[in-house]
């Protein structure tokens, strides 16, 4: 018997492994998918039925032997849910079961932390469970303590520095005094609890820390006097400033630095325990305290020079010296692209401008980086100060001024009109200067009111706020004219407004009415004027606000 085998011609090697394996492959993920799809969908059949259905109902959630509801579904799949959602509906849901809490503080879901914290003992709970489940591996920190909630009277820090117990009766006084102490007790306890949560986060990129409970009165902080009580042997300061050395020291990827008004915590010495590594990376560094006594800087020109890749920078101006502004015009450092200064009345009197920089560095910084912008807030500063402040060559973009003392003049809005033309978009004016002849006017004794050249010169003003200057009606209504829809933001509170003779005394016009009207239409929006002053933080609360406004300019790069 003869027998005809056929034998298979050889192919290529690889042949079948190329061509079929890839059909297989394809096969395998679309079959996955399917069950994936199918076991998804037989869950949220489940998870959708009525309560109070029959065995049946049972028998159908079923799924691969296990019964299908909230508590059954995969880790991965709730913390992927759990993504779309905002903090607070995360912590609702949380609540749906045990298994779903244990998802949520999976890492991947609070890469940033934003906290906004009253000065006050209920908080301090709620912010150690929070810290403990975050603060080991949260990469964006910032966190801002007030206690404009927790004090009441004259006196609060919420006032922005703008009184003093000594406004306020002896017994009052006294009350306030009590809570004061109160109030910086349970400071010092939340600080503690924040910088101990994170001392050894390595994955921290950037930190924040403001804490506005400080009133400055001329002999000094009252902040000051009461700790002094609070924390007699100042052990609890040490530990502070400690922990805030050891969590710099520990960093490994910090690349944004911000400390604003802390009371106690950034000590000259702090940004030493930065290494040379981290220093060299660092993009955003700010140190803003008015409680820094003497002629003592947190940073000197020196330690300067090891951030050489700032692109953000913001510090008292009277620490922004000459040499600083020559060494960030060094090569060897990226150029600059914000730069915000606060110049406080206190600093100025304890410390000299004479070493600010002149005309020539802010040339040579502008060469450097031709996209430096400036943001300037000038607390109760006099006028022969602020000529002296106001260089031609700043690229000023923002100028923000609040007065309680002194107010600012004609002048000086004419001079900042005529300099910084081609830059300002932001201006605001605050006085809270106590005259009972009236708001100051700026355009007294001259022939063109300040605020309309302002708005003529400056083509790219978007935001004018003021309070507690004399604002003619006519020119408000000019300064709307003039900017259009350009001009985004435009507070002006009720009692700055006044109006001429004229138009009183038509009784065919009601002058408000007419007012209203005439600025919409110069806008092109609704318009009305402030009529609570008390709504408008930059009037409460001027740290606060100089220093959000100072992190979304650094970070609008």
């Amino acid at each position: 018997m003869l027998l005809f085998l056929s034998v298979p011609q050889p192919r290529p090697p690889g042949a079948r492994t190329r061509a079929g394996a890839a059909r297989v492959a394809r096969w395998r993920r679309q079959r996955l998918r399917l069950q994936r799809l199918r076991r998804l969908r037989g869950l949220l059949r489940g998870l959708g039925g009525r309560p109070g259905t029959g065995g049946g109902r049972r028998g159908r959630m079923a799924l691969c032997g296990q019964a299908a509801g909230a508590a059954s579904l995969p880790s991965e799949l709730i913390v992927h849910i759990f993504s779309f959602l905002p903090a607070p509906d995360r912590l609702r849901a949380s609540a749906s079961c045990s298994h779903w809490r244990e998802c949520l503080f999976y890492p991947a879901l609070w890469p940033q932390l934003r906290i906004s914290l009253r000065v006050s003992p209920a908080e301090q709970p709620r912010l150690e469970f929070l810290m403990r489940k975050c603060g080991w591996f949260v990469r964006e920190l910032r966190v801002e303590f007030a206690a404009e909630n927790y004090l009441s009277g004259g006196g609060g820090p919420g006032d922005g520095g703008r009184a003093g117990p000594g406004a306020v009766g002896e017994v009052e006084a006294l009350q306030l005094s009590t809570r004061w102490l109160e109030v910086l007790r349970t400071y010092l306890e939340l600080v503690l609890c924040v910088l101990v949560s994170i001392r050894n986060n390595r994955n921290l990129q950037k930190f924040s820390l403001f804490g506005d409970i400080s009133v400055l009165q001329q002999q000094g902080s009252l902040s000051n006097t009461y700790l002094s009580k609070v924390d007699p042997d100042g052990k609890k300061i040490k530990q502070i400033q400690q922990l805030f050395e050891e969590i710099l020291s520990n960093s490994r990827q910090l690349k944004w630095l911000s400390c604003g008004f802390m009371l106690e915590i950034v000590t000259p010495t702090s940004l030493s325990s930065l290494s040379n590594s981290i220093a060299n990376t660092m993009e955003h560094l700010s140190l803003l305290d008015n409680n820094i006594p003497g002629n003592s800087t947190l940073i000197t020109a020196v330690e300067l020079e090891r951030f050489v890749n700032l692109h953000s920078l913001a510090l008292d101006f009277c620490d922004f010296t000459a040499e600083m502004a020559r060494i960030l015009t060094d090569s060897n450092h990226v150029p600059l692209q914000r730069l915000s200064l606060l110049v406080h009345n206190v600093s100025v009197m304890h410390k000299s401008l004479d070493n600010m920089p002149n005309d020539e560095h802010w040339k040579s910084l502008s060469r450097k980086s031709t996209n430096l912008r400036v943001y300037i807030m000038a607390f109760d500063i006099k006028s022969e100060d602020m000529l002296k402040i106001l260089k031609p060559s700043i690229p000023l973009e923002r100028i923000h001024f609040d007065s309680y003392i002194t107010c600012v003049s004609g002048a000086i809005v004419d001079l900042i009109s005529r300099q910084y033309d081609k830059f300002l978009s932001h201006f605001i004016l605050m006085n809270d200067v106590i005259d009972t002849s009236g708001f100051p006017d700026l355009s007294d004794n001259r022939n063109e009111d300040p605020l309309v050249l302002l708005a003529w010169r400056c083509t790219k003003l978007s935001l004018l706020a003021i309070h507690g200057y004399t604002v003619w009606a006519h020119n408000l209504i000019a300064i709307a004219r003039l900017r259009g829809s350009d001009l985004k933001v435009l507070e002006v509170t009720e009692e700055s407004i006044d109006f001429d003779q004229g138009e009183l005394a038509d009784q065919d016009v009601d002058p408000v009415h007419n007012l209203i009207e005439q600025v919409s239409l110069g806008l092109g929006q609704p318009w009305h004027a402030v009529m609570d002053i008390e709504s408008l933080s930059v009037f409460t609360e001027p740290n606060r606000h100089f220093y959000r406004e100072m992190q979304s300019f650094s970070e609008g790069i």
